[in-house]
């Protein structure tokens, strides 16, 4: 099971999937009508600044099968070998070619020293084909000193978003990119309750947000519910349901074998899944409160939190997809993801679900030895066999 012939002939699903397969197509015709094409790395990048400056946002990406050439002279290799890969389009001149700027979140301590070296490589390589880089640094501890840190930053990035458009945006704008940003999370968030139904497998789900990040918001929105309407009448996949938290899944190599071995994943917290739709802009604030509300008290299920916070996080998520049990993964040279991992398996199966741990995994995932085995075999002993 990955993905089902009842999505295939659901016609909005296969325009997904197209665009989902063939990430360049949309931004290239885009651009050359002459719309911005602004990249993005990092969950916090706000996409309704670039939204309402008229331009498109769109997600920067690993090609695994690109040899390293420049990665190799200026990054180490102690680096998650998909980062890396994403540094490689973007210093061998592939994304100069297709984007206009790059906003980079502080979003994880890797992606803050990629930004510290491509602000290098600019200055002393002026001439290599890197696209301007902006950094957005989020304060991500609540407290009122932090929020008004928060709103400045939300200025400036708007300031930012003024100048990659040519042009001032007004608040008016504001409001309307978020809420079209707001239907677009709406519309997600029902593919997920059906996902937690069982009648949407976590591939197809993938596929469904993940072309999101190389479209237009308002057709995906639209695309997005009619799939949902389609969904609804989808047999319910009977498989037992785990959650997968760990590192970002940019295709869907690794739940392809997840669910092939027999199990369905109802959920995620990574950033190319269902975090992406986890907090609204509050169209009651102000433009940059509604901005440092949204991304700063963001739910806890990513990387920048306390012990304590993601072991809540963690369990009302899985808690609230009715997951059986927790697929912990992450790449080699990721171990900042993993250490919150005992405090979760403890709490985890403290109330009684079952955790799977696989840490410093080759990428991409075809590389790993018996790794289909070892999910054919947790699928076996959930559904009440041996290990």
């Amino acid at each position: 099971m990955t993905i089902r012939q009842c999505a295939l002939d659901c016609e909005a699903f296969a325009q997904l999937k197209h665009i989902y397969e063939n990430r360049e197509e949309i931004p290239a015709k885009m651009r050359a009508d002459g719309v911005k094409v602004i990249g993005k790395l990092g969950c916090d990048v706000p996409d309704e600044l670039i939204i309402a400056g008229g331009m498109l946002p769109v997600q920067i990406y690993a090609d695994p099968e690109k040899e390293l050439k420049e990665t190799n002279v200026y990054l180490e290799y102690a680096f998650d070998p998909m980062v890396r890969a994403q540094f490689e389009k973007i210093v061998d001149g592939t994304y100069a070619g297709q984007i206009d700027a790059l906003a980079i979140s502080n979003s994880t301590d890797v992606l803050i020293r990629i930004y510290l070296y491509l602000r290098e490589l600019h200055r002393v390589e002026p001439d290599k084909a890197i696209p301007e880089v902006e950094f957005i640094d989020w304060l991500f501890t609540r407290k009122p000193m932090h929020e008004a840190r928060n709103e400045l930053i939300a200025k400036i990035f708007w300031e930012t978003a003024e100048r990659w458009a040519g042009r001032n945006i007004t608040e008016g704008e504001f409001f309307e990119a978020a809420k079209l940003c707001n239907d677009n999370k709406a519309a997600l968030r029902r593919m997920q309750a059906l996902r937690c139904e069982g009648r949407i497998s976590g591939c197809e789900a993938l596929v469904i947000i993940g072309a999101g990040f190389f479209m237009e918001k308002a057709a995906h929105t639209e695309l997005v519910n009619t799939v949902a309407d389609a969904a609804a009448q989808w047999p319910v996949i009977d498989a037992p349901k785990v959650f997968f938290t760990g590192s970002n899944q940019e295709d869907t190599s690794l739940y392809e074998m997840i669910e092939n071995a027999g199990l369905l994943i109802a959920s995620e917290d990574h950033d190319w899944g269902a975090r992406v739709y986890d907090r609204d802009v509050n169209l009651d604030f102000t433009p940059v409160r509604g901005l440092a509300d949204c991304y700063m008290l963001r739910e806890f299920s990513g990387k920048k939190a306390f012990v304590s916070q993601r072991v809540a996080a963690l369990n009302r998520e899985v808690t609230q997809t009715g997951a059986e049990g927790v697929i912990f993964y992450t790449n080699q040279y990721e171990e900042a993801a993993s250490w919150d991992y005992p405090s979760q398996k403890e709490s985890l199966e403290a109330a009684g679900r079952r955790t799977f741990g696989l840490f410093k995994m080759l990428w991409p995932c075809d590389r790993n030895e018996g790794l289909a085995d070892a999910f054919a075999g947790l699928a076996k002993s959930m559904k009440g066999g041996t290990d």
